[in-house]
């Protein structure tokens, strides 16, 4: 299937996580009126951020794979008949917990299971107190509409993951993610460097998408929480890196078609994988 319609949905925590399946069951519900194929949620969609704090008792969050939430989803996606990326709060064995995002194809079935690889620690995303490092590698889910994949948030700004998807076949990666300004920063000084934070973030998965000739999907949460304002500004962009569909900051779904021939096209003019020395990439293993 050489061309699809793409939906993201860019939401708003309801606060709890019964509200915020309510919200996003009907969120997915209004997307999948325009024949979308393919709906992708923001990361952790069922939470509010809880790794703006550490607090052991979030733990309690956690669902498994096989939970009430996950199998509501698989419900959803098998009737309305679309590929679903369903990042959850994962409950693994006792003390182990993920950062995950789950593809569900139209069937409802799970075809791919990623863990976060790549866990931030910084004010505000206290991610380490909660998230083992993600252990089942980079993973390429073939579907019936393309070969799609999974990385998450933080995952964005290391080019090698999205490089070893893309030798494993991807033709769309999506970046479900949580990503915002602290708000107890206010001074001028900080709201240019706000600019250039948003303005790093859609370049850096913009370079991805040119240097791998592949399309591009990053869907981010907005609305404030605690003191974390979270910037919106999802968007999708193709091998060329041109941006198809773009959001602001406010609750928003886009809908687009992507046109995976252009992969083809594009790698014709643009040869950087054909061109890559694998033979002097050794020192990137060893630094």
């Amino acid at each position: 299937m050489a061309v699809i319609k793409t939906s993201y949905i860019q939401g708003k925590s309801q606060g709890k996580i019964n509200d915020n399946l309510e919200y996003y069951t009907s969120k997915i519900q209004e997307a999948s009126k325009s024949e979308s194929k393919l709906i992708v949620l923001p990361e952790l969609f069922l939470w509010d951020y809880f790794p703006i704090t550490e607090n052991k008792k979030h733990f309690d969050l956690a669902i498994s794979i096989d939970s009430k939430e996950v199998k509501h989803f698989q419900n959803l996606s098998k009737k309305l008949k679309v590929n679903l990326v369903l990042p959850i709060f994962e409950k693994s064995i006792e003390g182990f917990f993920f950062n995950t995002a789950l593809t569900l194809n139209e069937s409802g079935e799970i075809v791919s299971h990623y863990r976060k690889m790549h866990i931030p620690y910084d004010p505000g995303f206290y991610e380490k107190f909660y998230f083992t490092p993600g252990d089942k590698s980079f993973l390429v889910a073939d579907t019936s509409i393309g070969k799609l994949g999974v990385l998450i948030c933080f995952d964005q700004w290391f080019p090698e993951a999205a490089r070893i998807m893309t030798l494993g076949g991807v033709q769309l990666i999506t970046y479900p993610t949580a990503i915002g300004w602290d708000e107890k920063e206010s001074d001028f000084s900080r709201q240019a460097l706000r600019e250039d934070q948003l303005n790093a973030w859609i370049t850096i998965m913009r370079a991805h998408a040119i240097a791998n000739g592949i399309y591009v999907m990053a869907v981010n949460r907005v609305g404030k929480e605690g003191h974390l304002k979270f910037w919106g500004n999802s968007f999708l962009c193709d091998p060329f890196g041109k941006v198809l569909v773009k959001s602001g900051t406010e609750e928003d779904i886009q809908t687009c078609e992507i046109d995976f021939s252009k992969i083809e096209e594009t790698r014709k003019v643009w040869t950087f994988l054909r061109d890559r020395r694998i033979d002097s990439y050794e020192p990137i293993l060893k630094n």
